[in-house]
């Protein structure tokens, strides 16, 4: 399966290092492996830094000779793994081109002080999302693509038992070892409890004090510890939208995960796969193409909201209210093309229905065809 940004990365790595991030397991290795001839992790251009023996070579400064691309999964745990890397690439960046992979550590370190600024491009690697699963967006894809998640292998094998195996194991391996690793954290099991009680907020908005009276932590410790989870690709979190931006930073947020799946409620369930492919475009359109964008939401005083707004350059480019059904338009929809300058409205449901109001501004439809949207409007590889 070619993922979606193979295109980019093939385009990128003519010009400079690529860097992959994203959650663990959600297909970093095997996009990367796709850019060599056997396709798989026993080519020599493929160096693994968890191999002893990869190890010990690098840190001799050897490289495997006559590669034209070279590819290094999670050299990042190595703690002077920058200076390692600009020195590989410096010495042969004329004849050879360079792939790191790695996940939340990655943009760990990429966050702090910078050596190898103006030597890559950084892609966050999102969860498959309808246009990958089905090129042309089928309809039929979306309760199993709701059910079981964007991640490869419990979307793959489409299995019950084999996702709930998955989704446990993985979610022990993000807390005690990726936050361990990353974070001094004494209390990991309270952690823990955090990220399980997320999935229960989706969709409303996100009370830091409550979470810090139910963890029976302070205020600061529990802010902390979301954004622990935002680092490790846990969960996400949009802004209200405002036409002030200090206005909007003082105002509680939404909460959102990377995993869908892990979400009881059937509509936070569909509300959050919306969610994670509006995050996508937007983070997409960043990496690819260097544009400001935002996934952010609107709502007033009075509780009346937009579930999502998409901004690109500071300015509102479309808005997206979330419904199981094809009933009418929202009425929120109404209220809000009546009183802001956001210049298109998508109404979408899991039903069949898709038609036009012109007077709002709106288009209401399902969600394989607000998919398919997405997917028409994305950054192309050509300026």
């Amino acid at each position: 399966m070619n993922r979606y940004l193979t295109p980019y990365v093939k385009n990128d790595l003519s010009e400079k290092m690529v860097f992959i991030g994203g959650p663990r397991q959600v297909g970093k290795t095997t996009l990367s492996l796709q850019f060599l001839p056997s396709g798989n992790e026993k080519h020599p251009a493929y160096l693994n830094w968890d191999s002893p023996l990869i190890r010990k070579d690098l840190l001799a400064g050897q490289l495997p000779p006559d590669q034209k691309l070279i590819i290094l999964d999670e050299i990042h745990k190595y703690k002077d793994w920058k200076s390692l890397i600009k020195g590989f690439y410096d010495l042969n960046k004329s004849d050879t081109q360079f792939l790191l992979t790695g996940s939340a550590r990655l943009d760990y370190f990429r966050k702090g002080g910078d050596s190898l600024q103006g030597r890559y491009h950084y892609y966050r690697l999102h969860p498959l999302t309808l246009d990958e699963i089905s090129q042309d967006c089928s309809e039929s894809q979306v309760p199993n693509l709701l059910r079981f998640g964007g991640f490869p292998e419990p979307q793959i094998k489409s299995s019950e038992t084999h996702w709930k195996r998955w989704e446990r194991e993985r979610a022990k391996r993000v807390i005690f070892e990726d936050l361990v690793s990353l974070e001094n954290v004494r209390n990991v099991s309270q952690v823990e409890l955090l990220a399980s009680l997320l999935p229960n907020r989706i969709g409303s908005l996100l009370s830091i004090n409550n979470l810090s009276t139910d963890l029976q932590v302070a205020f600061e410790t529990a802010e902390k510890w979301v954004s622990m989870l935002e680092n490790l690709y846990v969960c996400f979190r949009i802004s209200p939208w405002t036409n002030s931006t200090l206005r909007s930073l003082k105002k509680e947020k939404k909460v959102y995960m990377w995993d869908w799946s892990v979400c009881l409620d059937e509509s936070a369930k569909y509300e959050n796969m919306v969610a994670s492919h509006l995050f996508k475009f937007c983070n997409l359109w960043e990496d690819a193409r260097g544009e400001e964008m935002a996934l952010q939401f609107l709502r007033n005083a009075q509780g009346k909201e937009i579930d999502f707004v998409v901004v690109k350059n500071q300015k509102p480019w479309f808005a997206v209210e979330c419904k199981t059904d094809d009933r009418q338009l929202s009425k929120q929809i109404s209220y809000y093309s009546e009183r802001t300058n956001i210049p298109y409205f998508f109404q979408v449901h899991l039903g069949s229905k898709d038609y036009e109001i012109k007077k709002h501004r709106a288009r209401v439809l399902p969600f394989h065809k607000l998919s398919q949207w997405l997917m028409e409007n994305s950054p192309t590889t050509k300026d």
